[in-house]
């Protein structure tokens, strides 16, 4: 590979941005496809396949083989609250190939014995995101019902344009969220954004079915997500 083309795709990887390497398989020469760029007609909806996909794929264009090698960011769960959907959430995420990380400033249910092997920061999450930034490739789940601790990492997903933001409630605490929401500027095409009663309808009760909803929707939100190709 051209070591410039390297030290690109190197730089969109420590970044967490996706990237196509395009390499044409009949002279070896490549390019390097940012998410957002002009892909062209000859390779704009197999790059948007693989940008959704994340699945590398040889593809023919104006009589020539190209090698699409696609790399994503490892796509994250952010959750806000160390309580019992997030304990039954974490080894479903892991399965699923999300790095998991649970925040939650209450030492009381932030433990290693109810999160073992799980990356869990007892910590107030405005001092969380402001280390470790939200981003694209980034699902936020908001489930502890305290809005002193949810709604400003709520703000955050939404401003950093996070594939994902759900929050649990009713739609009667949505509704009171939505108001605290545009208190702190945000307007309601961003507010729209946030999936409210959080995880698909499946009729889920238990913690653990609550889960299994948060955690289908975040699949669906992050393979089904507009892909910025032009």
């Amino acid at each position: 590979m051209d070591t410039d083309l390297l030290k690109q795709l190197n730089e969109e990887r420590q970044a967490r941005r996706a990237a196509i390497l395009i390499t044409d398989l009949g002279d070896g020469s490549g390019r390097l496809l940012r998410e957002g760029e002009s892909a062209g007609d000859a390779f704009g909806d197999a790059a948007e396949r693989a940008f959704r996909s994340g699945k590398s794929a040889v593809v023919e264009a104006d009589g020539r083989d190209y090698f699409l090698n696609v790399h994503l960011p490892p796509a994250r769960l952010v959750v806000i609250g160390a309580v019992h959907i997030s304990q039954a959430l974490a080894p479903m995420a892991r399965i699923a190939g999300f790095d998991m990380t649970v925040i939650d400033p209450r030492t009381a249910f932030a433990t290693q014995e109810r999160f073992s092997g799980v990356e869990l920061l007892a910590e107030w999450p405005d001092e969380v995101l402001e280390r470790v930034p939200l981003d694209a490739y980034t699902a936020l789940a908001a489930v502890t019902h305290d809005p002193k601790i949810d709604d400003f990492p709520l703000k955050c997903a939404l401003e950093a344009g996070c594939f994902y933001v759900g929050a649990l409630g009713s739609r009667k605490t949505h509704a009171k969220r939505v108001e605290r929401l545009k208190e702190l500027g945000l307007d309601d095409n961003r507010i729209g954004r946030i999936s409210a009663p959080i995880g698909l309808d499946i009729g889920a009760s238990s913690p653990s079915e609550i889960a299994v909803a948060i955690l289908a929707e975040v699949i669906a939100a992050l393979r089904k997500r507009q892909v910025a190709v032009r």
